[in-house]
């Protein structure tokens, strides 16, 4: 990263910081993160600020500061393994990468997951591993993780992955609840679920199968 977007991407992780308190490791992910990578040539001028921007596939790319609070929330301290649900333009995974060993994303259409994939090459970051599925089919292959999280809405949480979530695991999905959603956080303890809800939000929502 050269110096104008280090500058650029350090005080976007101090304006997130600003509006929500930011672990020191949190806040460093975000500051390491070229978000100018993520967003689509148009909009790279608005690369920096606090808004959700459009991407391809009538999908949006979250706004730092949700991806801040969605990355806070999952509390990744001491934890190894992180699966995320719906890579979209592969941001959110970018900054997990600087937190976690592993991240293992999964995207149901194909041409976001194959951008995603080229930018983790252009980047340099090699411990992102992308599948092309039905998120809620969850990762078998390497569960358990000590994290998993939601980039879109669930109605409910899929069994298969809170089976995929190890002991002491840690959750967080937006939920939809009636007509809001709402972020809510598992937690995983001696086989069974504690649900804390922490906040209204707004992403798109789940949707099944698989778009070529």
């Amino acid at each position: 990263m050269d110096r104008i977007t280090a500058t650029k991407t350090a005080k976007l992780a101090e304006e997130c910081h600003k509006k929500f308190s930011l672990s020191e490791s949190v806040k460093s992910a975000i500051a390491k993160t070229n978000r100018e990578e993520f967003v689509p040539a148009g909009f790279r001028h608005n690369a920096y600020k606090l808004d959700a921007l459009p991407m391809g596939s009538a999908q949006w790319i979250s706004s730092p500061l949700t991806v801040a609070k969605m990355t806070e929330y999952l509390e990744p301290k001491g934890a190894d393994r992180v699966l995320e649900i719906g890579c979209g333009s592969g941001y959110q995974a970018a900054v997990l990468s600087h937190l976690f060993r592993g991240v293992f994303t999964i995207e149901r259409i194909e041409p976001l997951i194959l951008e995603a994939k080229s930018r983790f090459r252009k980047l340099g970051i090699g411990n992102i591993h992308t599948r092309l599925d039905d998120g809620q089919n969850g990762w078998a292959q390497y569960a358990p993780y000590d994290r998993i999280l939601f980039s879109a809405t669930a109605k409910e949480i899929p069994q298969k992955l809170f089976e995929q979530l190890g002991e002491g695991g840690v959750l967080i999905a937006p939920m939809q609840v009636g007509s809001k959603q709402i972020i809510t956080r598992f937690k995983k303890s001696g086989g069974s679920l504690k649900k804390e809800e922490l906040e209204e939000c707004d992403f798109v929502p789940i949707l099944d199968g698989v778009q070529k």
